[in-house]
């Protein structure tokens, strides 16, 4: 018989024998996920005895994080500015960078909504919904349309947008980014694949193998997506709106160049958490 301590120190040293970064971290998640087994639980009552069925799933998961499979993509959800996302193999996973896109936009359209009394966004590429819905929650009055050429990652932001609370003012559009959007709005945001086709083969596993290719493969130089959203943005930005955008690390330029040349003036710019350059603004 295993208890829950014995069990989590055999997960976790499994783990960083695999070489596996974050182990520790994963292993409590992995844990507590199988068993319903807290920290704090284990402290209380470390010899509490697993029962077979939550041994054999153990088993199977921790099998699951050795082959590669991110622990998120295990546990089903993610969660991303405090709000909980469930997960699909249609969607990327949303990851703590992207917080940022959320934050820097947040306060224009609350004075948005100060102004004029109401607020469109549309979230090109929307995936779980993760920016749409956060953006929702913070700001009440907004309405909100996500776009996706995935149904399935369509079906994920619904689904996502009614766990937490926000579907009677979220909609969703199948579109390959504006070519079946209608309509005006106050701010368009989106996080595109921006990754070389070339580097692709050199990303961890984990993004690699388990994150949708579509929400990756940004074309030969990573900007295909930057340029279809900023030659079409115009037709259906308001005169005074923003475009928010997450960039890769080394895109700051040459996205500004894209959107400037087609008449997108940039006018804010905020790093990640890593320091790195990650989102950029810009007005019509």
């Amino acid at each position: 018989m295993t208890s829950g301590s014995q069990a989590l120190r055999a997960l976790r040293d499994a783990l960083r024998s695999a070489g596996i970064e974050g182990a520790d971290f994963d292993a409590r998640l992995l844990l507590e996920h199988v068993t319903g087994l807290s920290a704090l639980d284990l402290v209380r009552d470390p010899n509490r005895i697993l029962t077979t069925e939550q041994a054999v799933a153990l088993d199977a998961v921790q099998a699951r994080r050795l082959r590669g499979e991110p622990v998120h993509r295990i546990l089903g959800y993610r969660d991303f500015h405090g709000l909980r996302f469930n997960l699909s193999p249609d969607t990327l996973e949303p990851r703590p960078d992207t917080e940022i896109l959320v934050d820097a936009v947040a306060p224009w359209l609350r004075t948005r909504i100060e102004t004029t009394g109401a607020c469109r966004l549309l979230d090109l590429g929307t995936g779980s919904g993760a920016i749409a819905v956060s953006l929702l929650k913070e700001v009440v009055e907004l309405r909100a349309v996500g776009t996706d050429l995935s149904a399935g990652a369509l079906e994920a932001a619904n689904g996502n947008a009614h766990i937490n609370g926000v579907a009677d003012r979220f909609e969703t559009v199948r579109s390959d980014w504006f070519a079946d959007v209608t309509g005006c709005f106050d701010a368009i945001v989106s996080n595109p694949p921006y990754i070389a086709h070339g580097e692709i083969d050199g990303l961890s596993r984990d993004v690699r193998d388990h994150d949708p290719m579509r929400a990756l493969d940004g074309g030969e130089d990573g900007l295909d997506a930057y340029r279809a959203i900023a030659e079409g943005a115009g037709s259906f930005l308001s005169a005074t709106g923003i475009i928010g955008l997450e960039i890769g690390w080394d895109q700051k330029s040459s996205v500004s160049t894209i959107f400037e040349e087609a008449g997108h003036a940039l006018i804010d710019a905020r790093k990640d958490y890593g320091g790195n350059d990650r989102v950029l603004i810009f007005r019509a």
